[in-house]
């Protein structure tokens, strides 16, 4: 799976790490020499703004590129009954979103997606009562998704409760601190602004 480094952060020019402490805050531009100290600034190419921005999309998700491509071929596919205007842009956002991984920490449940993609892997976390180790898991709407009882004085959850109660969680979420349990009320409507989806189609039609 994809580890963010704040290095990472620095050469595609924004924190995505997740780290309090990301070098990016301190040093926001990219490692080795400032543009000031070259003596022949490069502008980026538009292939290289499609492969920054299929990297930035990537590496937020903490996906591994065969994955990635594999979730963009099946956004570009032929649209299937019942999908109307959905754009591939917007089919894309909805995969993503609608990983177990990703639902978790939208919930709450983790500070970032590598926490929760953890949180999965290790058995801590129940859909609809049944625990799946798998972050890949598609969630649906009408699913719950809860921390399992067992794991719930886990270190990791201490607080959680408290932390939930003041947070205001994603729109499509309905997260209920007093049971730690979130329930998927709908499905996202748009792309995040701070993602390019379609450079990063872009990148895979070439």
């Amino acid at each position: 799976m994809s580890r963010i480094t704040c290095k990472t952060c620095r050469r595609l020019g924004e924190s995505l790490c997740g780290r309090e402490k990301c070098a990016f805050k301190k040093r926001p531009y990219a490692p080795g020499k400032l543009d000031s100290e070259r003596k022949h600034r490069s502008n980026v190419s538009e292939y290289g703004e499609q492969l920054r921005a299929k990297q930035k999309m990537r590496i937020t998700y903490g996906l591994m590129e065969k994955q990635f491509a594999a979730y963009v071929k099946k956004a570009t596919a032929s649209h299937g009954v019942g999908e109307g205007s959905v754009t591939p842009s917007l089919k894309l956002a909805r995969i993503l979103e609608s990983r177990l991984d990703n639902i978790v920490f939208r919930a709450g449940f983790a500070n970032t997606r590598a926490l929760a993609r953890q949180l999965v892997s290790h058995g801590h976390i129940l859909v609809n009562g049944r625990r799946i180790n798998v972050a890949s898991h598609q969630v649906k709407v009408g699913d719950i998704i809860s921390i399992r009882e067992g794991s719930k004085s886990a270190k990791v959850f201490t607080g959680l409760a408290e932390k939930l109660a003041g947070m205001t969680p994603s729109h499509v979420l309905t997260v209920n601190p007093a049971t730690l349990s979130a329930e998927v009320k709908g499905v996202v409507r748009e792309v995040e602004p701070v993602f390019d989806t379609q450079k990063v189609l872009e990148y895979y039609s070439r």
